[in-house]
């Protein structure tokens, strides 16, 4: 068979036009339904502060110890007197929102439509459903006065890593950033320092941005410490960076 064979047939100019118009009409149609979810979830959203963004793996059962853990931790941060913001479904982010449901203060999910995993748990007060991960993972950053990030697989790291990569960038406000759980998180940090520091990547201070802390109590306490000497009301600077974010 010669090259020219092997080619894919053209359309001709006629129906090349006609499905550029219907592509061009389907992407307006999706740049519309993407403003729409900015637009709902930033009202729905917006008097949710001071809150604590916690992410983890979607596959961790209710009787393991991080789910515990996790669930522990949200219950002193909302009556601690935090929203906290969780992914909306099963796992870690249904042990988030199950502590703060508890307690005092909102219990916030931010779901997203997949088609394996992702179903809406049943413990949030404002809950918020999202087609588009980009505007989702947006309003963890926007309304986030820290992140707890538990044990997680892709998506965990995913959260972990925008989230710092967007405060070394200096493109949104430096805030607490807590792994819980040194022994599952022990082996990345090492591979940050022995690699990404000795290599030149990122600079030795970049790994001051993370804090490690296993005990409930004082992951509340490293959030207070973080603010006590300027509250949790957003600097005019920080306000600017999360509009341009």
């Amino acid at each position: 068979m010669s090259v020219k064979n092997k080619l894919p047939r053209i359309l001709n100019p006629e129906t090349a036009s006609s499905a550029a118009q219907s592509n061009a009409s389907r992407e307006s149609w999706r740049v519309l339904g993407i403003m729409s979810e900015f637009i709902e979830a930033t009202d729905r959203l917006n008097a949710i502060r001071p809150a604590v963004s916690i992410f983890g793996s979607a596959r961790v059962a209710p009787d393991s110890e991080y789910y515990r853990l996790t669930e522990q931790i949200a219950r002193l941060l909302s009556d601690a007197g935090f929203s906290v913001i969780s992914g909306g479904g099963p796992g870690v982010m249904e042990a988030a929102n199950k502590g703060a449901f508890a307690g005092k203060s909102p219990s916030v999910g931010l779901n997203i439509q997949l088609p394996m995993e992702q179903q809406t748990n049943r413990y949030q007060d404002v809950s918020q459903t999202f087609r588009h991960f980009f505007a989702r993972k947006y309003m963890f950053v926007r309304f986030a006065a820290a992140y707890v990030v538990m044990p997680g697989g892709f998506g965990t790291l995913d959260e972990l890593l925008e989230a710092l990569t967007l405060i070394q960038t200096r493109k949104s406000p430096c805030i607490p950033l807590i792994l819980v759980g040194r022994t599952f998180w022990q082996g990345l940090l090492d591979w940050l320092r022995e690699r990404l520091v000795s290599e030149g990547m990122i600079d030795p201070e970049d790994m001051d941005l993370i804090q490690v802390i296993d005990e409930p109590q004082q992951v509340v306490e490293a959030v207070f410490k973080h603010y006590e000497r300027r509250g949790f009301d957003r600097l005019p600077e920080e306000h600017e960076l999360l509009l341009n974010l």
